[in-house]
């Protein structure tokens, strides 16, 4: 199964729930402080592939998933877990 990746940053709740959804889940994910690996807005950006304004940007693999409510909508009706 592909590992979700949530960049996020300190003190963000959404980030937290983000993490939390996967943890319920048993989901497998990575996730990357931003302030702490010293990513810019740009190089996010850049990552992402679009203008990025909040944090989390959450990754399934290689597809782009989008913040928390898309993390929330995807694994709720598009997520198929590997049986």
């Amino acid at each position: 199964m592909d590992r979700f990746t949530v960049f996020g940053r300190p003190g963000c709740g959404f980030c937290v729930r983000a993490k939390e959804v996967l943890e319920n889940r048993s989901l497998p994910f990575l996730y990357v402080d931003i302030h702490k690996e010293g990513i810019s807005k740009a190089d996010l950006e850049k990552t992402v592939g679009r203008s990025v304004e909040t944090v989390p940007q959450v990754f399934h693999g290689q597809k782009y998933i989008g913040g928390f409510t898309e993390l929330d909508a995807y694994l709720k009706n598009d997520f198929q877990a590997d049986a």
